[in-house]
């Protein structure tokens, strides 16, 4: 393999570990809502 594809290879690892990390940082942060049911009553929580 020459530098050029070990080059592209890099890259295109690098792109798809920088994408996941957005990805599950969007995934972590959207806003939602969380309905319990529990001893105590219904609880709603929402956290945006």
């Amino acid at each position: 393999m020459n530098r050029n594809g070990l080059y592209l290879v890099i890259a295109v690892l690098l792109i798809a570990v920088v994408g996941f990390g957005i990805y599950t940082y969007q995934q972590q942060n959207r806003p939602g809502v969380e309905v319990r049911v529990d001893n105590n009553g219904i609880s709603i929580d929402g956290n945006g």
